[in-house]
């Protein structure tokens, strides 16, 4: 099960469809790893929230782009939480010259693969991800992130 909770409307304002997009997004991550039956919740909230969480889980005090919070096991098979904050997220797709609703999914797949386990500590970690990253946005009818010109993500 996928959950969805907006704090910040201006998701909505911008992405009248960013529930419906996210969720697109963190099902197919879920799909391409054979992880059907786990859930995960998204948070769309704003960069304030996301300095906050930052600073109280992270020890970093400023706002980013996507945070992913793996659960514990649990025999509701909850993966875990993604939370995304607005400002960060339109700031850095008006940046990369790309559409927000893609940049949300993109960010979405990539904290949905934290929860699986997968990171980008070195370059070998950084490349699996990655190349997760374009399969799944590909299924979706998202270019490559990672293209030129397409910028990087936190």
């Amino acid at each position: 099960m996928i959950d969805i909770e907006v704090e910040d409307q201006a998701w909505r304002e911008a992405l009248p469809h960013a529930e419906d997009l996210a969720r697109t997004a963190a099902d197919a991550a879920l799909k391409a790893l054979g992880a059907q039956g786990e859930g995960v919740t998204l948070l769309l909230t704003d960069d304030e929230s996301v300095r906050e969480l930052n600073a109280r889980f992270r020890n970093r005090d400023n706002p980013t782009n996507v945070l992913s919070f793996p659960a514990p096991e649990n025999p509701e098979l909850h993966l875990g939480d993604v939370a995304l904050a607005f400002g960060v997220c339109a700031r850095e797709a008006g940046e990369q010259g790309k559409p927000l609703g893609h940049h949300l999914q993109h960010l979405v797949a990539h904290g949905v693969l934290h929860l699986l386990g997968y990171d980008h500590m070195n370059d070998a970690e950084a490349e699996e991800m990655e190349g997760l990253e374009r399969v799944i946005l590909a299924g979706l009818g998202v270019p490559d992130p990672y293209a030129a010109g397409e910028g990087d993500h936190d």
